[in-house]
């Protein structure tokens, strides 16, 4: 089967933003970088307070068991969060820092 995409469609997967680095930095915090180069320290414990599937994370060796998926930061269990979910927290935090 040949996948063929129309322009659109490969502008918009070339604007897709993506984790491409992620680093475990403390505590539930890691480090992540963007397609584009953005870079943050992210910090992940208030998903693993609030939803039942990142419980497991919880234990500090689980949380730093994690992986790259070519999307997204991923852990054993399936638990993620989509990259433009983290891009955009990332950017908040750019603001923040530049204010």
């Amino acid at each position: 089967m040949n996948l063929l995409l129309n322009s659109h469609s490969f502008r918009k997967m070339k604007d897709l933003i993506l984790v491409t680095s992620v680093r475990y930095s403390f505590d539930y915090t890691l480090k992540l970088t963007f397609s584009d180069n953005l870079q943050a320290e992210i910090d992940f414990t208030d998903w693993i307070k609030k939803y039942p599937f990142f419980k497991p994370l919880e234990n500090i060796d689980y949380f730093k068991n994690f992986s790259l998926d070519g999307w997204t930061v991923v852990w054993e269990n399936g638990a993620d969060i989509a990259p433009e979910t983290l891009h955009e927290i990332a950017l908040q935090k750019q603001q923040l820092q530049a204010a």
